[in-house]
């Protein structure tokens, strides 16, 4: 029998082999070290690091990481999901938990993972697995084709047309032939309690009802119709490219013909419901964020007309609120009425002027289109600096980084704000607004690539550094001063290693890129055997401790080491007595490791014991395969042993403290 060892990194997946052709600006071992502690390994094999003279950005940039990875869940045969809630809510999808209504963020966030494995999983889960349950309204297909200008993996995104191609005719029972619109209710465009909702309701609900016709939807259909026939052409169908760039050229013609309000100067809903207090097709009678959100996919004609809408996002009296932007005006009768409350009073979450990370995330994507793509006096670099910083500010809570659901527009806080629910929600996107606004990466399909951030003076400095881009290291340096990089002053621009454009002036540039054929290739996927998504029959966990109430936690294919939700399992551990962890396949497997996740104690005296590995031989008798000790905390250690066949496996825990507490998070087998 080999030797056995004990590798401390967090692994979620084998990593992509180390990339040569880098800079080294930032120290990424000492920043991935004090944001994530013993998980650093992980950051340092996946995520793009940055910095910028704003601590501030540079903190929730690096969180937002850390709660991204919290909701990579593994379900085991179809690998990687990316989870809204970190618990399980009654109105997700069983039994993987998920929610289609913010996958177009989870992807453009993993798009910038350098392991691919993670949004391969989760793509593949929403068109072959589905996934994409129409739950909501999404524009999946877009950002499916945002994902493949980044690594331009033409294979693995024409494998996806057939699903897409059905759930855009899906969408047909959402669509009324005569205005050639889609209609939704705004529930189900996960916007409960709007405008058309509530004065459909006649003022006294709106949590369900107001069906209308919605910017939203309909910019939808039009950016998945415009990128389903990207894909064709990939595909090499020209007819049926030309058929869904029709569609999306139809779509747009009537979009704008029929819901640009003229009285209101704004993109707003028209009713679809026809009752005693509202009329089908009307229009609704005030404006509302989502007005926005047609300039997301670069909808609307570059024209004084439309841009001008534009004028009131920061105005006091429209959009503008002091500690966030509202997603309803103020003037609207019903504005901030509170109409559902959860237990001990808690109130709910609305869209009735609430500020939300969704929409502003919407806006902001929509502001960097209209500041790279529009001619327009509307908008300023820095406006959208500002709103990205009153954004990052919500992002604590009571001095501590833990991003909640929704917020008061007008005084610091959140509104919903449930236990065991709403920390670290992952509904909305950040780190992708720094790539592609802040720092102004602009990805596209061609060789040419351009680059525009978005900074004021009030950045001195930033570098975002060692992105993968079309099979490449990209490294994005500014420095105001050429003070803190010594590279000179200006913007400059590394690929590989090596600098393509010299210090300039900030502005919109160019950078010629090779045409590599070659994709980076995600890392192996592998099965977690032990995993258990719907807390039922096998695998099945037992223990020699008798509290099983939280078993499940133990393989429910989540993993996170925040301390104000809890996600594991905590038993006592004493000397001179048996302690072990049983996980029973149900039929015999094949394996060959164990990765074990535990999470810090007061004192950690846990980590003095003596750990083993165990399977039944053919007397049923328990045979150790592997001896370790000297845990890490808050990270997965990985056990590997000889590959070996069994029914079940055992975490024998042997101790000569009198007493300890151990805190197992996962226990993965593969």
């Amino acid at each position: 029998m080999r030797h056995y060892f004990l590798l401390f990194s967090l692994l979620l997946a084998k990593p992509i082999l180390a990339q040569k052709n880098e800079t080294h600006f930032i120290d990424s071992n000492k920043k991935s070290i004090y944001h994530y502690g013993n998980d650093s390994d992980w950051y340092l094999k996946n995520i793009p690091f940055f910095e910028i003279s704003d601590q501030e950005i540079e903190d929730v940039y690096y969180y937002r990481w850390e709660v991204y990875k919290a909701h990579l869940r593994n379900i085991g045969d179809y690998g990687y999901v990316v989870t809204e809630f970190l618990n399980a809510m009654s109105w997700d999808h069983k039994p993987y938990n998920t929610l289609n209504a913010a996958t177009v963020f989870h992807i453009h966030e993993g798009r910038w993972l350098k392991d691919r494995l993670y949004m391969n999983n989760y793509i593949d889960f929403m068109y072959q697995h589905g996934g994409n349950n129409r739950r909501y309204t999404e524009s999946i297909a877009d950002a499916t084709y945002a994902n493949y200008m980044i690594n331009r993996d033409k294979d693995f995104i024409v494998k996806q047309l057939p699903s897409m191609m059905k759930i855009d005719a899906d969408w047909q029972d959402h669509y009324d032939a005569s205005k050639k619109l889609y209609f939704v209710e705004p529930v189900m465009d996960a916007t409960e309690n709007t405008i058309s909702s509530i004065d459909a309701s006649g003022g006294t609900d709106g949590f369900t009802g107001g069906d209308g016709f919605r910017p939203s939807i309909n910019s939808y259909m039009y950016a998945n119709a415009l990128a389903i026939s990207k894909i064709a052409l990939l595909k090499g169908d020209q007819k049926l490219a030309e058929k869904y760039q029709q569609k999306a050229l139809e779509q747009k013609q009537n979009f704008q013909d029929n819901l640009w309000n003229p009285t209101l100067g704004h993109f707003t809903d028209r009713f679809k419901v026809n009752n005693d207090f509202v009329k089908y097709w009307d229009f609704i009678r005030g404006r509302e964020l989502v007005g926005f959100v047609p300039w997301v996919y670069n909808l609307p004609d570059d024209t004084e007309k439309y841009n001008s809408a534009w004028s009131r996002l920061r105005s006091p009296k429209n959009f503008g609120g002091t500690f966030g932007l509202r997603t309803v005006e103020p003037s609207y009768q019903y504005y901030m009425e509170q109409y559902r409350f959860g237990p001990n009073g808690t109130k709910e979450c609305q869209w009735n002027g609430p500020s939300w990370p969704y929409q502003t995330t919407q806006v902001l994507l929509g502001m960097a289109n209209l500041l790279n793509n529009y001619n327009q006096k509307e908008i300023s670099k820095k406006d959208y600096w500002e709103i990205l910083k009153q954004y990052a500010d919500q992002h604590y809570k009571e001095g501590k980084l833990n991003i909640l659901e929704n917020y008061y527009p007008d005084q610091k806080g959140a509104i919903a704000d449930f236990d065991q629910r709403s920390e670290h929600y992952n509904h909305s996107e950040f780190n992708d607004l720094i790539i592609t606004g802040l720092c102004g990466i602009r990805p596209s399909e061609g060789n040419k690539l351009e680059i525009n951030p978005l900074v004021t003076e009030n950045v001195k400095y930033f570098c975002l550094e060692n992105i993968r881009y079309h099979n490449q290291n990209l490294t994005i340096l500014y420095d105001a001063t050429g003070n803190r990089y010594k590279k000179g002053k200006g913007l400059s621009v590394y690929v590989d290693g090596k600098m393509v454009l010299k210090p300039s002036f900030l502005g919109k540039k160019v950078i010629n890129l090779s045409n590599s054929v070659e994709i980076d290739q995600p890392s192996k996927s592998e099965i977690n055997l032990a995993v258990n998504i719907k807390g039922k029959d096998f695998p099945k966990v037992m223990t020699s401790n008798s509290d099983a109430t939280v078993l499940n936690q133990l393989n429910d294919g989540r993993i996170w080491y925040f301390d104000n939700v809890r996600n594991y399992y905590e038993t006592k551990i004493f000397a001179g007595k048996e302690n072990w962890i049983e996980i029973d396949f149900g039929t015999t497997k094949e394996f060959h490791k164990m990765v074990l996740s535990v999470l810090d104690t007061p004192d950690n005296k846990f980590t003095e014991q003596t750990f083993k590995i165990a399977i039944p031989d053919e007397n049923k008798q328990w045979r150790i395969i592997s001896s370790f000790s000297k845990l890490k905390t808050n990270t997965a250690n990985q056990i590997s042993f000889d590959l070996v066949k069994s029914s079940k496996i055992r975490l024998l825990i042997e101790s000569e403290i009198p007493e300890s507490v151990l805190k197992i998070g996962e226990i993965e087998v593969y």
